[in-house]
């Protein structure tokens, strides 16, 4: 089957957050949203295809879960991503963010200390303070237009209170896919200090060529009985608003400890349409996945052209995953809150700004690629005006 990634979608008053919201969130309905991370894309035929037939079945009561949602699992991460992966090792959470924030309120007391590496994803921040737990940053180094790990900090910021840390794998914003040999040092490290890894690998299928996911847990034995790893199928075939992600943990004490708190919320039960959409994802949705890939690296090589040819002054960081694209704005001479009015103001385009996802983020904006090329370009087009107007601005002065 061939998939139409051109074709267009109207998404507006549908309750579409990345559309809809955007006076609640900016303050402007008229902005073009290049923000939050979801796909303007159809899912996958064979998805709606289920779905589809699980409303003709017109009852919706509570479900249990079958052993073919298990086995969609463990065949998915061993097609995929080589990993073996039992049965009973898989968990249920609602979302990543929410089983970020039960790892953490069930695997630390307040006043422990968890790692995070910023600029990163925002809830994770908010995740470690909200549960009164202090907030630890190892700084991701940028060098050579590639973000790197800095191993020397991280060595001297694991005392004997920091009990978790919490991985961003693949990297959100700044679209690294780390290596087994990055992951190893890190896990090493973790291990030596007893330092519990959390893993949010929810971006883990959307891989550019030439990379390799590596999932934290199937590295080894040691490194899989210290790891939590969360992911789902939302990123990967559009389907965030179902709320199902998988959180696998080899440990059975951790993941006893686990499940006791996700029975403590009563959250243990998975969504009707959930349930219906995961399963079918995994088993007839990789055509689809590689379509879509060869889609985003297309629509990556447009948008670094574009912008190189029309505004090189903003640095397209190479992603080497996710639909998200960090871009480097420094040249424009702008402070963090600047930039943000710039945006908003000026280009008129929604996007997520740098500041927002901790130190090292400032002077920076997080685009959304996963678009029509036509809607990619239409968003491309208002900054690139933008900055053309603000260099005339400028040179008048």
């Amino acid at each position: 089957m061939h998939y139409d990634f051109d074709r267009e979608v109207d998404r507006k008053n549908t309750a579409a957050t990345k559309w809809d919201a955007l006076e609640q969130r900016f303050g402007d309905k008229d902005l073009f949203p290049m923000w939050i991370a979801d796909m303007d894309f159809v899912c996958p035929a064979p998805v709606l295809e289920a779905m589809k037939a699980r409303v003709d079945h017109g009852v919706f009561g509570y479900n249990t879960k079958p052993d073919s949602y298990f086995q969609a699992i463990i065949d998915w991460m061993q097609t995929r991503h080589q990993w073996s992966v039992q049965k009973d090792w898989i968990c249920h959470s609602p979302g990543v963010v929410p089983a970020l924030s039960f790892t953490v309120s069930t695997f630390t007391e307040p006043g422990d200390k968890v790692i995070i590496q910023q600029p990163v994803y925002p809830p994770f921040a908010s995740v470690v303070k909200n549960n009164g737990r202090e907030l630890v940053n190892n700084p991701l180094v940028l060098k050579d237009g590639r973000y790197c790990m800095d191993f020397d900090d991280l060595k001297s910021k694991l005392d004997s209170r920091v009990k978790l840390l919490i991985l961003c794998s693949p990297h959100n914003p700044v679209g690294r896919v780390w290596t087994r040999d990055e992951l190893v040092q890190l896990g090493e490290l973790c291990r030596e200090h007893n330092v519990l890894v959390v893993s949010d690998e929810i971006h883990f299928d959307a891989v550019f060529d030439g990379h390799t996911h590596v999932p934290f847990a199937s590295i080894s034995e040691a490194f899989a009985d210290r790891s939590i790893i969360c992911t789902a199928p939302s990123k990967t075939f559009n389907l965030a608003g179902l709320q199902t992600s998988v959180v696998i943990i080899p440990n059975e004490e951790l993941r006893a400890k686990f499940k006791k708190t996700l029975g403590g919320y009563d959250l243990d039960s998975l969504n009707t349409f959930g349930l219906v959409a995961l399963e079918s994802a995994y088993r007839h949705g990789a055509e689809w996945l590689d379509q879509l890939l060869v889609y985003l690296q297309e629509n990556l090589r447009f948008l670094q052209e574009y912008l190189g040819e029309h505004a090189p002054q903003l640095t397209v960081i190479q992603p080497e995953g996710t639909y998200l694209v960090w871009v480097d704005c420094r040249a424009l001479g702008l402070d963090a809150k600047e930039l943000e009015q710039f945006m908003l103001k000026q280009a008129k385009v929604a996007v997520n700004q740098g500041y927002t996802f901790g130190p090292g983020g400032e002077g920076f904006v997080r685009l959304n690629i996963a678009c029509s090329r036509k809607l990619l370009e239409t968003g491309l087009e208002r900054i690139v005006k933008a900055v053309k107007a603000a260099e005339v601005g400028q040179g008048s002065r």
